[in-house]
């Protein structure tokens, strides 16, 4: 099947901001790296702000789309523990800065859209509550703040780990939730 050029955009628009930032989101960069013209920009983001918008929500979709890739359900049949280790794996694997930069920004107070804070809710453990006991609960939690740090380490600081690290921190971090699987 053929992308749409409008998916052609958004994905130009990833690679830019992957490579030299958000700041760095103009039509004429987006138009360059997409090989599309600026009209064919605009025709489908009217502005920069539009396009901005578009992007986080292709970033949102692509993530969530990663991590049901991974599970033999639908997201909403899975387990906890299924959910949770997809996330880990995509997380450890291939979040990028674009990801990190948009869910970063998307949960501002003053944001009045929060596609990553509801994406977060469906496939990422929440902190224990006070007083919790259980200790699946916390090892879950700590399992993500692992892979939301490395995705972090690697996202601001362009700290690319080797592959064979990142696949021994994927399966330490795995190994975390396989244990209260059992």
């Amino acid at each position: 099947m053929r992308t749409s050029n409008k998916t052609k955009i958004l994905d130009a628009a990833v690679r830019v901001i992957n490579r030299d930032g958000v700041r760095a989101v103009t039509f004429e960069s987006v138009s360059s790296e997409s090989g599309l013209t600026r009209g064919g920009l605009l025709y489908h983001f009217p502005s920069r702000e539009a396009l901005l918008r578009g992007i986080d929500e292709h970033l949102v979709q692509a993530w969530e789309a990663s991590m049901q890739q991974l599970l033999d359900v639908p997201a909403g049949q899975a387990s906890a523990v299924e959910r949770h280790a997809a996330y880990m794996r995509v997380s450890a694997h291939s979040a990028t800065r674009a990801e990190l930069i948009f869910m970063l920004e998307s949960v501002q107070p003053d944001s009045d859209v929060a596609p990553w804070s509801e994406a977060m809710a469906r496939w990422a453990p929440p902190p224990p509550r006070s007083g919790e006991a259980d200790p699946a609960v916390w090892d879950n939690f700590i399992a993500r703040l692992a892979a939301d740090g490395l995705w972090v380490y690697e996202g601001m600081y362009n700290g690319r780990i080797d592959e064979d690290v990142r696949a021994g921190i994927a399966q330490r971090l795995m190994a975390m939730l396989r244990a209260q699987a059992e």
